[in-house]
């Protein structure tokens, strides 16, 4: 079944239980300065499962384009991407488990055919420390639901994952594990969580392969085994809790549910085969790669590289859509990896450099914009084939440069050593982009060994500083919802009205950033403002300011305020029922008084009074007609 097949009929099965099918949000997260991609469904619904309320209702259901950047080491075997889909369903407030689990186990039985013979699943088993009960609820709904299949489930205590392989699966088909495994926060296990933070039990599916144990993982296996015969392909999480100021945990008044399930996986799971690149979406692109090598994937000694070359291409094409380019430093040095690490293990497969037109990474990118523009339309168009295409080609030209540069300091370098060190090859790598699998390649092939131990501990300790770089920059933003960082918003509402009265109606936003201690601005305008625009554009803030002004929050369809001329991101897509903030406006009768009025999910203080004195610190250039604005408070 082609995953487009089992995506719609998922988005189909949970509109026909009253669930608002939402679109997808990028791959760049919106208002989240926290983190560099969304890295999973719920993430962009964090604000609701806390609290908020959702423009489409209690019960949701999507496919989200998803990266995770930790993975990129991990791809070669046959289960682990980068770029994926994420299938979800949530409920705020309104249905719990009783509903979810059968729901699941009817799509995956009833709808695309799985046989339930080969589910098993977990739950959590409890936290005395904390108090946190045992989740008997689950493992009795599961049992009904595995009875009406004629299935008998037993239950087993597991723990903890390393006590599985002591353990094994002692005939069960519901295993309990521990808050490592089977618990849910954006903190992680309950202990670690901060006052004020919610999170909960899970129950997750697992598919059974029937591939033999691999001894190597430990002595037996069981459903969280890495050997490879049971594979992860949905977790419900019932957010029930939350941590309150003693420390203690505390049902929350509203619980949700919060599924997440890998359309890819669930597409393994119906071809019965565990690798995950066999399924529909890889199939062209893997007969490309075949002709252009002429080595066939399934060659142990090239799958990896195969796969490196499918995922990489993949997550490259979606990202590039979705505004990323290039670059040395955040998203831009995770897109270049991608391109970069593709070239490499196309260069493994034994294919050589090419004109555009001949290129095999272009060429995939092609493959794979037409097998994903029906599902996710921004793919669609010309602009985009050459956007896409272009920025691979590019980068791919640019990369094929840095290896002949680091080929020739390679070579020095074997002609003087008889052994090359660790800090060798990372100066190799740092300084001339010339990966470490390349420089084992062809030290080994001369006999020369490569301290490899030596290398890890130092990019380790340069990804170190570099984590901890990037934590001090996205620490503050629109995620951290202070007094401070709340009335900057507020102010950065005025700024983009005031710009627009000052300079034009051309003057679009295109990207900001707020802290507790400053807000910034990058927007559409062709040269830099005089001293007397950003006075005049002060003066208009701080009148405002000094106005008084009330701050209106209203829910309404998007065909509305489209047609008041509401201001909304740079290509963002919204839902059919949006969030709107009016600065000016009393309510939603009032809404065409309003000074400014803008799509915005907040937060906001009530009246501009509330701000203070508004100060322009900086204007500058960042690129071609974008200017940039930072701004603060006192």
């Amino acid at each position: 079944m082609p995953i487009s097949d089992i995506r719609t009929k998922y988005l189909e099965f949970f509109r026909e239980r009253g669930h608002a099918v939402i679109p997808s949000s990028p791959l760049v997260p919106e208002n989240d300065p926290t983190t560099l991609f969304t890295g999973s469904g719920m993430q962009p619904l964090v604000p609701y499962l806390a609290g908020k309320e959702h423009p489409l209702g209690a019960r949701l259901t999507d496919s989200q384009k998803s990266f995770r950047a930790m993975d990129i080491e991990e791809v070669g075997d046959n289960r682990h991407t980068t770029f994926f889909e994420m299938l979800g369903n949530w409920s705020l407030g309104d249905y719990f488990k009783k509903e979810q689990l059968p729901w699941f186990l009817q799509f995956l039985t009833e709808t695309i055919g799985l046989d339930p013979n080969k589910l098993y699943v977990t739950v959590f088993i409890g936290d005395e420390k904390n108090a946190v009960p045992r989740d008997t609820d689950s493992v009795a709904i599961w049992k009904a639901e595995f009875a009406k299949k004629g299935i008998e489930a037993t239950d087993v205590l597991i723990g903890s994952e390393e006590e599985g392989y002591v353990k094994g699966m002692q005939g069960g088909r519901i295993f309990y594990y521990d808050a490592k495994k089977n618990w849910w926060s954006r903190a992680g296990v309950p202990e670690n969580m901060p006052i004020g933070e919610i999170g909960g039990p899970d129950s997750e599916v697992f598919y059974d392969f029937g591939t033999p144990h691999d001894p190597k993982w430990g002595r037996e296996c069981h459903p969280n085994c890495d050997c490879g015969r049971f594979l992860e392909i949905g977790n419900s999480v019932f957010m029930q809790y939350i941590k309150k100021d003693d420390g203690s945990f505390a049902q929350l008044p509203k619980q949700n549910v919060d599924f997440g399930g890998g359309l890819e996986r669930i597409a393994a799971a119906f071809n019965k085969n565990p690798d995950v690149f066999r399924i529909d979406v890889f199939t062209e692109v893997i007969a490309l790669l075949e002709k252009f090598s002429d080595k066939a994937y399934d060659d142990a000694r090239f799958q990896r590289s195969f796969r490196i070359v499918l995922d990489h291409m993949r997550a490259s094409t979606f990202m590039i859509c979705d505004g990323v380019r290039p670059g040395n430093t955040d998203r831009g040095y995770v897109l270049r990896r991608l391109i970069r690490r593709a070239v490499q293990h196309t260069h493994a497969l034994g294919i050589a450099q090419s004109k555009e037109e001949n290129s095999m990474l272009v060429r995939a990118a092609s493959l794979f914009i037409e097998k994903y523009k029906q599902a996710y339309p921004e793919l669609s168009g010309d602009e985009v084939w050459r956007t896409v295409t272009g920025e691979i080609w590019k980068e791919e030209q640019q990369f094929w440069r840095t290896l002949d540069n680091g080929l020739k300091e390679l070579e020095k370098v074997l002609k003087e050593q008889t052994a090359i060190s660790g800090e060798t090859a990372y100066t190799l790598f740092t300084t001339y982009g010339f990966p470490l699998e390349m420089t084992q390649e062809i030290a080994t092939s001369r006999g020369i060994p490569v301290d490899v131990d030596d290398f890890k501990e130092r990019m380790k300790s340069h990804q170190d500083l570099s984590r901890a770089g990037a934590e001090q920059k996205f620490k503050g933003g629109l995620a951290d919802h202070s007094e401070k960082t709340t009335r900057l918003h507020t102010a950065h509402h005025l700024l983009l009205k005031a710009l627009q009265l000052v300079l034009g109606p051309h003057v679009k936003q295109r990207g900001s950033n707020i802290t507790q201690e400053r807000l910034r601005i990058d927007f559409s305008h062709h040269s830099k403002m005089t001293a007397d625009e950003l006075h005049e554009v002060s003066r208009i803030v701080n009148e405002k300011i000094a106005e008084g002004l009330p701050v209106a929050h209203v829910i309404i369809p998007k065909v509305d305020a489209e047609a008041l001329g509401a201001e909304h991101e740079f290509n963002a897509k919204y839902p059919d029922m949006v969030s709107v903030y009016g600065v000016g406006a009393s309510g939603k009768s009032d809404l065409t008084s309003s000074f400014s009025l803008e799509f915005c999910g907040g937060p906001h203080v009530e009246n501009t009074g509330e701000l203070g004195t508004f100060s322009i610190q900086k204007e500058e250039a960042v690129a071609a007609g974008i200017r940039r604005i930072k701004a603060t408070l006192s």
